[in-house]
């Protein structure tokens, strides 16, 4: 395995507000960024986001605000940041498309390219979507519409540079097969090697005139032209981690063989990041390591409906949080649907997972064992050695522990789908059994027998329980975590409020 670890999510469009779809990709990145953290070190993970802020929607939006469009995009960037700020976000960096660093990667990028060959000019007529600002052929259209949102198209015949992506097709077949990890899930390395066998690439305009649209890249090489946002997107994730010497060679800490590189994304973004990506780090001699993963996940839904402004259906992550609390609405995303798939949202689910796994289940044990050690020992934690414990549930639950971090490490990989439900899934294991063993022992019966050793076994267990749990869902609830570990102290107890207080479902929804 690679010593360090590279994350990132996309950079996202600031045309508008940042919805649930932003938050999630964030909320599942920053687990595995904080996963990694402890299981690799701080200095060893890098994660970075930010924000795409240049083409023709974020100049029609400020337009429409009445901003320049630099104004208009750095008002929605704090919204993005403020949000990221809210839901403990732990990135390393914030790359913006606007900044100087990245300006300078881009343009270093299409000279180099543009010098080897693989960027020509030539003369484009076909048909422009403006919204997914992308030109499709005569054949590609459905219903004379847009194939990829369904609105309408207008045909635009201009003079632009397209890069070579027809000529690396063989070697991007052959790298996806020889790399099974490389798009996950399986589904989506499945569709983007069909798509591959079914159609030959045509070359990608990487251009827009200027005089249409001012807004971009300039090329360098050709002044009168701007570059195509998508093209300009990608290349975020070298720009903001490493440069190009004078020679053209790429160099970064965070970009080797010795690191492991995860792009998660949402899966409408998969062709860009499966096809165009790889084949312009190719195209420049940038090696792709062994250990990278392309990982598309699914949307949540409303209804069975993807959400959209139009539609009036989009939830505002920081109302969620708002109302619910900032690990609940982390917890609920990565544990209602398997990472990968698509899940309908609704307040209901969530208060569902509200009062059962959150307060029936982990503030139960909590609390109760909090209230036990003020009772039965005035807040002073048993100080005994659980490991002397050989018989019955509680060497069940003792190895269970043990085995707890084995078991969850691998699921948070590439090859097992970052299978956050899983995970998740084990740790309450370990929460359920510690609540049997309660109703099975009744600790209040060995208080009046007084079986003092039995009772300080039986208490110690639980608190090593709970210490064990706490550092298990560090990387995804870290608020809940940090609670827990305040509220056991080492050897004296603080116990606070209850940290999930059951939500009546009926005055919620009034």
């Amino acid at each position: 395995m690679a010593n360090k670890f590279y994350i990132t999510t996309p950079i996202y469009y600031v045309n508008a507000s940042p919805h649930i779809g932003h938050s999630y990709t964030c909320i599942a990145a920053d687990s595995l960024a904080r996963h990694y953290r402890q299981k690799l070190g701080e200095n060893d993970v890098w994660f970075l986001t930010g924000s795409d802020e240049h083409g023709q929607k974020i100049q029609k939006a400020a337009d429409e605000a009445k901003l320049s469009p630099q104004e208009f995009v750095d008002k929605v960037v704090m919204q993005f940041k403020g949000l990221w700020g809210k839901l403990d976000i732990s990135n390393n960096d914030f790359i913006r498309t606007t900044e100087a660093r990245h300006i300078k990667t881009v343009q270093k990028v299409l000279e180099i390219l543009h010098e080897k060959g693989d960027i020509y000019q030539d003369k484009y007529e076909g048909w422009y979507c403006t919204p997914c600002e992308t030109f499709w052929m005569e054949l590609q259209l459905k219903d004379g519409k847009c194939p990829d949102c369904g609105r309408s198209v207008e045909k635009i015949s201009e003079t632009n540079y397209f890069f070579k992506l027809k000529k690396y097709q063989e070697w991007l077949v052959k790298y996806i097969k020889d790399n099974p990890n490389f798009i996950r899930p399986e589904t989506r390395r499945n569709e983007v090697l069909s798509f591959l066998a079914l159609n030959e690439l045509a070359d990608l305009c990487i251009s827009r005139p200027s005089e249409r649209l001012g807004w971009g890249i300039p090329l360098p090489f050709s002044p009168e032209h701007v570059t195509y946002v998508w093209f300009d997107a990608l290349v975020n994730y070298i720009s903001a981690v490493g440069s190009f010497d004078a020679k053209g060679k790429y160099s970064s800490p965070w970009w080797g063989p010795d690191v492991n590189i995860l792009h998660l994304i949402g899966k409408d973004i998969l062709r860009q990041h499966a096809i165009y990506w790889p084949i312009i780090l190719h195209a420049l001699d940038i090696e792709l390591p062994k250990e990278m993963t392309i990982f598309a996940h699914g949307w949540w839904l409303i209804a069975d409906a993807k959400m959209s402004k139009s539609k009036g259906n989009v939830v505002s992550p920081l109302a969620m949080v708002d109302k619910f609390g900032i690990d609940t609405y982390r917890y609920f995303l990565l544990r209602d649907v398997p990472f990968g798939m698509d899940g309908n949202f609704s307040e209901d689910a969530i208060i569902k997972r509200f009062n059962g796994d959150l307060a029936n289940d982990l503030g139960n044990l909590v609390y109760r064992t909090l209230t036990m050690i003020e009772k039965y020992y005035q807040g002073n934690i048993p100080d005994i050695n659980i490991n002397n414990i050989h018989a019955g549930r509680a060497k069940d639950i003792i190895e269970k522990m043990k085995l707890l971090p084995n078991k969850n490490g691998p699921l948070l990989c590439a090859g097992f789908d970052f299978n956050f439900g899983a995970v998740l899934e084990n740790i309450w294991g370990l929460i359920n059994s510690a609540n049997k063993y309660v109703e099975e022992t009744k600790p209040w019966n060995l208080a009046k027998e007084n079986k003092t050793e039995e009772l300080k076994q039986f208490i110690r267990l639980l608190v090593e329980v709970i210490r064990e749990v706490a550092g298990a869902i560090t990387p995804f609830m870290p608020r809940t975590a940090e609670s827990i570990k305040e509220q056991l102290g080492s050897d004296k107890i603080k116990k606070g409020a209850p940290l999930f207080p059951r939500i009546d479902a009926k005055k919620s929804n009034a």
